[in-house]
Formats: C-alpha cells, sequence, structure tokens
C-alpha cells in the first residue's frame, strides 16, 4: 500500500505544479476560449489543466516502472504502453478541440483511435464471468471494448460543466476500485491485470487530487475535453483490466458469494453512475429533437440542479454524495454481509433523494408567501404574480427581496415588479 501511496504522491505533485504553470501560461498568452451561451462560468478561463494531470500520470508511471514492487504490471509492457500512447492521443484531440472547437466527427475519430490503440495492446474485455469464464470471439471482444471505451470517455466528458465535478466524482470513483482490485489481488492473487487495475486507479486518483486546487470554485482552471476524456480512457481501462479475470468456480457454491465475481460488471457502472445516466439521458433528448447525439446544450443533470435552486456547490457535493453512495454500495458486497451493502445503498438513496429536491419544498414555500394576500384580502393565491417561474433560480437574496416587494405592493399600492423571465 505504500508503494501506491508514493506514485499517487507523485502524480498529485507534478499535477499540481504544472497545473499552476499551466495557468499563469495560458493567462499571459491568453490561451483560453470565449465564454459560450451553455458555461456556467463568467469569466473567461483557461482549458488544458487536462494536460498537467497527463503529466502527472506519465511521470508516475515512469517511477512506478522503475520500482521492483511493479515488476508484474511491466513484465510485458505493452499494456502499459498502450494506455499512455492511447492517453497521449485523447489529451491531443482534446486541446485541439479546447482551442479550436473541433466537430464531433473528428473528437469521436480520435476516441476511437485511442480505443483502439488499448484493445491493440491487450486492454479489452475478453471474457465475462457467465457460466464460469465466458470466452468472447475476437470481433464481439474488440466492438463491445472500443464501445464501452468511448461510451465512458464520452460520458465523463458531457458532466464537466461544473468546477470540481468531474475531478471529484474520479477521486471518489478510483479510490473505491483501487479498493476493489486492491482486495481481489490479497485475495485471490496478484495477476498483471489486477496490479495495472490498480496502479492506473491510483494515479488517475493522485492526478485528480492535484488538479482539483486550481479546479475548485470558482475555478482557476478547467480540464477541458484533455482532461475528462483522459480521466474517461483510464477509468475504462481499469475497469477493463479486470472484467473477466475472477472464475465464479473459486468463490464456492454459496449463492451469496456469487455476488463478487459480478462486481466487475457492475462496479464500473456504479461508480460512474451519474455521468452514464446524464450521457443516456442527453443522447434520448437530443435524438428526439433531431439533433446530433454529440450536440451540446444546457440540459444536462448539473443544469438542473442549478435550475432548481441548488448553488454551485451544492450541485457538485449533490454528485460525490451519489457516486459515494452507489460505488461503496456495490463495494460492500465483497467485504460483507449483502444486507449491510443493501441498507447502505437504500438510505444513501433516500438521503441523496431529500438533499437533492428540498430546494423544490424550500421554492414552493416562498412562492406561496408571495402569491397569498393580507388577511384583508380573499385567501388563496394570486394569479398576478409567480415570482419561481423564471428559468434561472433563484438565490436567497432574490426571493426575500421579491416576496418584500410583493408584500408592498399588496400594502402600499406599489407597483408589483415581477423578476425577469416571470410570465
Amino acid at each position: 500500500m505504500t508503494r501506491y501511496a508514493l506514485v499517487a504522491g507523485i502524480a498529485f505533485l507534478i499535477a499540481l505544479v504544472f497545473a499552476a504553470v499551466i495557468w499563469r501560461l495560458s493567462h499571459r498568452y491568453r490561451l483560453y476560449p470565449a465564454i459560450r451561451e451553455r458555461d456556467v462560468h463568467t469569466r473567461p478561463t483557461p482549458r488544458l489543466g487536462g494536460v498537467a494531470m497527463f503529466l502527472g500520470i506519465v511521470v508516475a508511471f515512469l517511477v512506478a516502472s522503475q520500482d521492483e514492487f511493479f515488476d508484474l504490471v511491466f513484465v510485458d509492457p505493452g499494456p502499459a504502453l498502450g494506455l499512455l500512447g492511447g492517453a497521449l492521443v485523447v489529451v491531443l484531440v482534446g486541446v485541439a478541440d479546447d482551442i479550436w472547437d473541433l466537430d464531433w466527427l473528428t473528437k469521436l475519430a480520435g476516441q476511437m483511435i485511442a480505443a483502439g490503440i488499448l484493445v491493440w495492446q491487450g486492454i479489452a474485455i475478453v471474457s465475462l464471468p457467465i457460466n464460469g469464464i465466458t470466452i468472447l470471439p475476437p470481433y464481439l471482444s474488440l466492438a463491445l471494448s472500443v464501445l464501452a471505451i468511448v461510451l465512458v470517455m464520452n460520458a465523463i466528458n458531457f458532466i464537466d460543466g461544473l468546477d470540481g465535478l468531474v475531478a471529484g466524482v474520479a477521486i471518489i470513483a478510483n479510490s473505491v476500485f483501487f479498493l476493489y482490485t486492491y482486495i481481489l489481488s490479497r485475495v485471490i492473487g496478484d495477476t498483471e491485470y489486477f496490479n495495472l487495475a490498480s496502479l492506473t486507479s491510483v494515479i488517475l486518483l493522485g492526478a485528480c487530487a492535484g488538479f482539483l486546487p486550481l479546479n475548485w470554485h470558482r475555478a482557476k482552471l478547467f480540464m477541458g475535453d484533455a482532461g475528462s476524456m483522459l480521466v474517461g480512457l483510464l477509468m475504462a481501462a481499469s475497469a477493463m483490466s479486470v472484467t473477466g479475470q475472477i472464475d465464479p468456480i473459486f468463490l464456492g457454491d454459496d449463492a451469496s458469494l456469487l455476488l463478487p465475481a459480478f462486481i466487475p460488471i457492475v462496479l464500473p457502472f456504479a461508480v460512474l453512475v451519474v455521468p452514464l445516466l446524464d450521457f443516456g439521458l442527453a443522447i434520448v433528448r437530443r435524438l428526439l429533437a433531431g439533433k446530433s447525439p454529440f450536440s451540446a446544450d444546457r440540459k444536462h443533470l448539473h443544469h438542473r440542479l442549478l435550475d432548481m435552486g441548488h448553488s454551485h456547490l451544492h450541485a457538485v457535493l449533490i454528485f460525490y454524495a451519489w457516486t459515494t453512495v452507489v460505488s461503496v454500495g456495490c463495494l460492500l458486497f465483497l467485504v460483507t454481509v449483502w444486507w449491510w451493502a443493501v441498507a447502505f445503498i437504500a438510505i444513501g438513496l433516500l438521503i441523496c433523494t431529500v438533499v437533492t429536491l428540498a430546494p423544490l419544498s424550500r421554492r414552493k414555500a416562498v412562492e406561496y408567501l408571495a402569491q397569498s394576500r393580507r388577511d384583508h384580502e380573499p385567501v388563496g393565491p394570486s394569479p398576478e404574480f409567480d415570482g419561481l417561474d423564471a428559468a434561472a433560480p433563484l438565490e436567497d437574496h432574490d426571493e426575500q427581496r421579491i416576496v418584500a416587494e410583493h408584500e408592498r405592493a399588496v400594502t402600499g399600492s406599489i407597483p408589483i415588479i415581477r423578476p425577469e423571465g416571470t410570465r
């Protein structure tokens, strides 16, 4: 565990230092794009943070390759080199997109090339833990692997809309996945793929942690498409390195012991539940509107949380909470009895749901107060005032101002001032 902490610390320091350097250089040479209509931030911000993360990852891998503790990972250097080669491709494509705004077909082609490099070097879904171990035909393995990598990269890219969101979600997800692979390697035995998954997860964790200080609200630096696609690529590679490496036969005949055999399939989806949900909803929404599935809009889950009335920080923390509950809950199936895992997930999801929907109740109360008349007026809501129909969320001081203006209007014949955007 100490060696893993060491390489994570190296990735952290390198990413932190280069993030600061890139931030200063980006401002000096104006390496930042104009603000887009769908953006949440209001000031131009550099988007090259993914480069700092990539440098931290490369240096950490180089250091690990010189440590005999990780000899099993580099006994066949192909998978590790393929991982770094694919990462280089997506970073180059991402940087080009962050600077020149590439079309979605070009980005998709770059993603498929990067995924192809990983599969070529052996990082692929070659088997599934069904009826023991089911070996997939080569063509199915290739198609499924490329699809999975591209899917995860785009899912991560789609939620990259709030300060600290992707970096924080990646830290949580990779922490859980590292613990999972570390436990497997201790229980079942070291393998090249278990150790590669552990090493990749912990290095990515360190790089994201090093980048996060400059990305926390209000962000000085964004990771951009280079960073979000890099995170997606490495997370997909970690998951595929483990999938199919466990034979349920070794776990016994007890049905409850078969659950860990399917964790390699379930856990990658669990740690990515929010990005994958956002990705799926976006694809359906855009196809129904007759648009390209990769066209941009302002209807992602993080946008909807802001429109519900959550602050920027609250929206990010809600994403963290959902990710933690689902991913940790799945991990508990491996380390404790199943009912504790079910109880943790059920209670956690209930709390997350209540917190997520809380602004609706608060705003409804403000709406009723703003619509209600004085005692000398007929009781009931007034159709003349609906201050919460604005599309944008109202901050607390806005709500208080609207209510006060309405009260003065009712009692003092002052014209009611509606917020911009209300009907």
